[in-house]
């Protein structure tokens, strides 16, 4: 459970935090009837997006990117947690550990991308900044874009090092994925996802959850759950509950095989997740006899199922194929 629940929003360095009532008279004013399409659920409690916030704890030098920032609850809580002159979580240009940009440390102003999907809450977003963060809204930056369309290019500088977000429930893990494909200067961060999703994308070899969430997110990180949300701080609730991820980005196994190919292992092995890896792979390797060929030459035995697996172990499997 998040600690801080009942907390009323209020000043803290300036910052202005929206409250459920806040949150309502703004959906009322622009028109916005939250929809399942766009996975609207508004966070309506304060507390909460302070914990998101200090999970997500950005550093001096760091950039902050929140993917769905919707009537700017979170946002809010971010710009709160830098302190009145964003002594406390400073955010500069890019960090690539030190390939390009600035590294942790520089003590550059603060800076948040937002990227939002809706146009009409992208548009309200600045003014709402304006309005409830006066000294912190010339270091944020609005961008209406779908985040499963943006990289390097639309992002551009300086590149987000942190990634903060309420995930839509339906799109999440392909957004993580792509973000973290996309964008190599994420470094960590923390994401709120439907429950189960976030039992998938943290799960181990061996849960019976375990998959392709699973194996391909610890391609790009270490993932952990870091809390419970409850049902009640959002608005319109939701029908399932939440929980929150943290990550940190990781270097992905040695291998001379490409992501793409480890990722098409991954998905043949759990596509058959009740089949043994000898048969499960026969479509990707031309045939069962070839699929045990490359498992044994990888050191899996063939008789194993996917969800006992590591992603080394899928990477391996990989290289050996295409020996």
């Amino acid at each position: 459970m998040l600690p801080g629940r009942g907390v009323a929003a209020h000043v803290n360095g300036g910052v202005r935090l929206l409250g459920a009532t806040d949150v309502r008279n703004m959906a009322a004013k622009l028109g916005v009837h939250p929809t399942k399409k766009l996975g609207q659920n508004f966070v309506v409690e304060p507390g909460t997006v302070r914990q998101i916030a200090a999970l997500a704890a950005p550093r001096t030098g760091d950039v902050i990117l929140e993917v769905g920032p919707g009537l700017g609850s979170l946002t809010l809580a971010l710009l709160e947690a830098a302190g009145p002159a964003g002594a406390s979580a400073v955010c500069g240009t890019a960090v690539r550990d030190g390939v390009r940009g600035v590294p942790p440390g520089s003590g550059l102003p603060l800076r948040l991308l937002a990227v939002e999907i809706d146009p009409v809450l992208a548009a309200e977003l600045p003014k709402t900044i304006a309005d409830r963060a006066p000294d912190l809204a010339n270091r944020v930056r609005v961008l209406t874009a779908d985040a499963l369309a943006v990289g390097e290019r639309e992002i551009g500088e300086p590149a987000p090092t942190v990634l903060a977000a309420n995930l839509p429930y339906n799109v999440a893990v392909p957004v993580m994925l792509h973000l973290l494909a996309a964008l190599p200067s994420l470094r960590r961060g923390v994401v709120m996802v439907q429950a189960e999703v976030a039992d998938r994308m943290c799960a181990g070899p061996g849960s019976r959850v375990y998959g392709v969430p699973s194996a391909k997110l610890a391609w790009y990180a270490d993932a952990r759950q870091a809390g419970t949300v409850p049902r009640g701080v959002f608005w319109p609730v939701p029908n399932v509950g939440s929980k929150l991820v943290a990550f940190s980005r990781r270097e992905p196994p040695p291998t001379t095989a490409s992501r793409e190919e480890v990722f098409w292992v991954i998905d043949a092995a759990f596509g058959q997740r009740r089949k043994t890896l000898r048969a499960a792979l026969a479509g990707w390797a031309g045939s069962a006899a070839q699929a045990e060929r490359a498992l044994r030459a990888a050191g899996v035995d063939p008789g194993a199922r996917g969800e006992t697996l590591t992603v080394a172990d899928f990477a391996r499997v990989a290289e050996a194929r295409r020996g």
